[in-house]
């Protein structure tokens, strides 16, 4: 039997800087590069999107608006909800492949949850429901893009309102059009759309999703796992069913399609895709970043250690598991930044071994650029860390 070949952190780290473009060398030329490279962007946050790519893009000067062209104008990129009911920004060309392999079974979920609230505090019906999405999804065609207050004027059953835990200590009031909403979303028929304001709000209008083919759910899960392990390769299976947020049987379903080839890993077995198994090319150049918090390289794998000291986790991570703003250099992260109130960027090293005056250097070449293209945006994390916090003080 011919033995795995073993994959260890240092090669890891290497096919991380290249493939999440964190090497000068590898850096993307416009943000549809950036989101095919790392199959999603975490769109929790919406300023994660644009540092993700700002930090990535060869010219970073070009973050804004033309992240804003790929998501606004050209809808290349849309940001909808996916793994794990998160929200993502994805390449338009996987979004019928994210819904099928994921989205249907979170939507599903959702709107049993929101008649099972709704019956309990003994508010309308599925009947009702349905009617108030059919007249909602209307208003929606005829604006293009809203606010839910103004689908809230054009359908006022939004408006309503119910209890939702009543007695419980999580008791609150909803209202419906903030839950069907996200329902729809997690259903594919609406999308985030144009944010008010800058590019720094949370606040968003709504869309129409784009029309897509309804596809297989076995096959839409074999494509998107082919595409993650492409990217984020080699991955334990716990790895994989933590990213998906799926089955264990159907990630295993899923590695069985794609051929998926097994490698040797220090937390034991790994996948690769079919034909990946064999040392990857250096990422050449400096390999210095500063990534946001919630970036899709510093989330992408459960098991972390090969890329991030357990160590420096309380200070890097909140209470949930969020990541912050992390500093990476030669595939792993090293400490971490924040911007102050006046505009400047400040980092700190947490993990010095074997980090010399040439990543220090190129660490601060990375606070200028992003310097340079933050301009007067200000930037604070949804999800504060103990890290920035200080930083920031």
């Amino acid at each position: 039997m011919e033995a795995r070949r073993y994959i260890g952190g240092a090669e890891r780290r290497a096919r991380l800087a290249l493939r999440q473009r964190l090497a000068a060398g590898s850096r993307a030329a416009v943000p549809e590069q950036v989101a095919e490279s790392l199959v999603a962007l975490h769109g929790t946050d919406p300023a994660t999107v644009y540092l993700a790519v700002g930090a990535r893009l060869a010219d970073p000067a070009k973050t804004v608006p033309e992240t804003e062209r790929a998501l606004y104008e050209d809808r290349a990129l849309v940001r909808m909800h996916g793994m794990r009911h998160t929200v993502f920004v994805f390449p338009a060309a996987l979004t019928p492949v994210v819904h099928a392999s994921t989205g249907l079974a979170v939507a599903a979920r959702e709107r049993s949850a929101l008649l099972t609230h709704m019956a309990a505090a003994g508010a309308p019906d599925a009947a009702w429901l349905r009617e108030v999405e059919e007249s909602t999804l209307a208003a929606l065609a005829r604006r293009g893009q809203a606010t839910a207050a103004e689908l809230a004027r054009d359908e006022p059953r939004l408006r309503e309102q119910f209890v939702y835990g009543a007695g419980k200590s999580y008791e609150g009031l909803h209202t419906v059009s903030t839950r069907l909403l996200k329902v729809l979303g997690a259903e594919g028929k609406v999308v985030r759309g144009r944010p008010l304001g800058s590019w720094t709000s949370s606040r968003f209008r709504w869309a129409l999703a784009p029309e897509h083919e309804e596809l297989d759910t076995a096959a839409a899960q074999a494509e998107l796992l082919g595409r993650w392990l492409t990217a984020c390769g080699p991955a334990t299976e716990a790895d994989l069913k933590w990213w998906t947020g799926w089955r264990v049987t159907e990630v295993r379903r899923a590695l069985s399609a794609i051929g998926a080839e097994t490698v040797e890993l220090d937390e034991g077995t790994g996948f690769v895709a079919r034909g990946d198994a064999e040392p990857a090319p250096g990422p050449g150049g400096p390999r210095a970043a500063l990534l946001p918090a919630l970036d899709p390289t510093a989330m992408g794998w459960q098991h972390r250690d090969w890329y991030l000291a357990p160590e420096l986790r309380p200070q890097l991570f909140d209470r949930s598991g969020n990541v912050g703003p992390t500093v990476w250099w030669e595939g792993r992260v090293i400490g971490g930044w924040a911007q102050r109130p006046d505009g400047e960027i400040v980092w700190r090293l947490l993990d010095v071994d074997g980090v010399g005056r040439e990543a220090r250097a190129a660490v601060e070449e990375e606070a200028g650029r992003l310097r340079g293209w933050l301009g007067t945006a200000r930037i604070t994390p949804r999800f504060r860390t103990p890290l920035e916090k200080e930083l920031v003080a």
